[in-house]
């Protein structure tokens, strides 16, 4: 009773942030789906126009990497921290850092947030993005297999986190949201023809549940968790984690540290940036 009540309180208090975490992965998911279906769609002018399959991938990195720096500066992104992944959430809840009620709330709304995103975009394009070879932008092995593609998914997302924390810990961490959409733009163009380049669990849920293709959900479910639970417990070994966002603007409220803007109060102080 005491959990639910918790659970409760907390939608209450922290529903807008809970909304924008499933907006966020939404426009994420639709933006992919629309940047794919361009790209690789084979009746698209895109697609006829750039024989070349690495560079679409690429120009796919390039454009989903925008994507998500656009989402973390964006006035709701800096709300809520845009986390956008359920693998990121969870990691910051170890860590002490969410609180485990908006945690499972975060995850919620990131997982139907990013189904939204999908389904909107499948009603949209039709079959250009849910027929092959675009099929719902999936994540998927590549020829490698499901081992290698597990094995490329808890590295890259414990890479991911890595650079998270030492960059949104240090003085550098208003370049956080660019050192992500960085990454995640290499990750696409060179790692995608392993695993498909996921490090979502909401992401991969996101394309899998309309498509009906569970095959592989495992690896994205686990792996993107794993990695970046690793590379929290070797950071936190040495250093301290500030806060849960990875953009905390002094313009924002902060439900995870209790940062409020303007506001002073005895029991807070304001968030400086420094390592607490």
């Amino acid at each position: 009773m005491k959990s639910r009540n918790a659970m409760v309180q907390a939608l209450r208090q922290h529903w807008p942030e809970y909304l924008i975490e499933g907006w966020a992965l939404g426009m994420f998911m639709m933006s992919a789906g629309v940047v794919t279906t361009l790209f690789e769609y084979p009746s698209s002018p895109v697609h006829g126009a750039i024989a070349n399959a690495d560079l679409r991938r690429a120009l796919i990195g390039v454009a989903m990497g925008l994507t998500a720096m656009a989402l973390i500066y964006s006035p709701w992104g800096q709300r809520s921290g845009a986390h956008m992944n359920p693998a990121v959430t969870l990691t910051f809840w170890r860590l002490g850092k969410v609180a485990r009620s908006d945690a499972w709330w975060y995850v919620l709304a990131q997982f139907i947030g990013g189904t939204l995103g999908v389904l909107i975009t499948s009603r949209l394009l039709s079959n250009a993005f849910t027929a092959p070879p675009v099929n719902y932008a999936m994540t998927l092995p590549g020829a490698v297999g499901a081992t290698a593609a597990f094995i490329a998914e808890v590295i890259i997302s414990a890479l991911l986190m890595s650079m998270v924390l030492h960059v949104s810990n240090s003085r550098y961490a208003r370049f956080t949201g660019v050192c992500a959409g960085l990454m995640v733009a290499t990750y696409i163009s060179l790692e995608a023809p392993l695993s498909g380049m996921s490090m979502n669990p909401a992401r991969s849920f996101a394309s899998a549940w309309p498509a009906q293709q569970w095959q592989h959900f495992w690896i994205y479910l686990i792996a993107p968790v794993l990695g970046m639970q690793a590379a929290a417990t070797l950071y936190q070994r040495r250093h301290r984690v500030a806060c849960a966002k990875l953009q905390h603007p002094t313009t924002q409220r902060c439900i995870h540290c209790g940062y409020e803007p303007a506001v002073l109060r005895v029991t807070t102080k304001p968030y400086s940036g420094e390592v607490l």
